[in-house]
């Protein structure tokens, strides 16, 4: 679900609507129709843009913007939201931090440094437009089109993001990735134990659900429930070694419970991994 016309872009970016077309025709955005034939673009796609215009303001060679554009296209995370990230300059890299991990789509000098949080603010007002515009038709929507537009709505407007995510459970109660993003978005409003619920029905639908597992150990830690936080992360382990954090959350809980072995396993392989 896309829902920013070419002139919301360029109200909410300070472009010209000529600007927002011209990086459209460049290949780094995935605007969608309207029903008039306009371009709409994605939360995403502002991402995206909101780098380029700060690459461009810096005086960065056209050849390295387009460089930099189409790896951050295709590392920014996808089924989560994007409110934490912040795109800056570090040394010579492009690097994209969500307060936790850093990764990097660029290896040469940038100078740009700007929260997507402040973006989402600015949008908000029309990603609810959105939200209105999708109850006017909620009849042709499936499931998967009200979880598309709960990803879409999470930064810029959680409320309608999650009244999107209940209304795809209405309609399909087996949508993992549904219930993991209401279960996150429910948790960061304070309800925990609704959270846990719904992460428990994620995993009882995908069992090897990662992100279900892990977040569902955070939710316990929040209930204090250390033992069951445990053995949530060793599931989420056993489903994906690669998961840092929950090495980490592993071994601060280990430590509190004075199992100093399995504590300095779990942040040694932490360091390994964020190495």
């Amino acid at each position: 679900m896309k829902g920013y016309t070419s002139r919301d872009v360029a109200r909410l970016l300070r472009l010209t609507v000529a600007q927002v077309r011209d990086f459209a025709r460049d290949g780094f955005l995935t605007p969608g129709r309207g029903p008039r034939g306009e371009l709409l673009f994605s939360f995403q796609d502002l991402v995206i843009l909101r780098t380029a215009k700060g690459l461009v303001a810096a005086r960065i060679p056209t050849r390295r913007i387009r460089r930099a554009l189409r790896r951050l296209r295709t590392e920014l995370p996808r089924g989560r939201s994007l409110a934490e990230l912040r795109i800056a300059a570090e040394g010579d890299r492009i690097v994209v931090s969500d307060g936790e991990s850093t990764w990097s789509p660029e290896s040469d000098q940038m100078q740009l440094d700007f929260a997507i949080s402040d973006l989402a603010t600015r949008a908000a007002p029309m990603a609810r437009r959105t939200a209105r515009a999708a109850r006017l038709v909620e009849q042709d929507f499936s499931a998967q089109d009200w979880y598309d537009l709960g990803l879409e709505l999470e930064v810029a407007a959680p409320a309608e993001a999650r009244d999107a995510y209940r209304r795809a459970l209405e309609l399909d109660a087996h949508h993992a990735d549904a219930h993991v993003n209401l279960g996150r978005l429910l948790h960061e409003q304070g309800l925990v134990e609704e959270a846990e619920r719904h992460y428990r029905l994620a995993l009882r639908e995908t069992p090897e659900h990662a992100t279900a597992a892990f977040n569902l150990g955070i939710a316990l830690e929040d209930l204090d429930r250390p033992a069951d936080a445990i053995d949530a992360y060793r599931t989420a382990l056993t489903i994906d070694a690669r998961l840092a954090d929950a090495h980490f959350n592993l071994a601060r809980l280990y430590e509190k419970a004075g199992k100093k072995a399995a504590a300095l396993r779990h942040l040694s392989l932490y360091r390994r991994l964020t190495m």
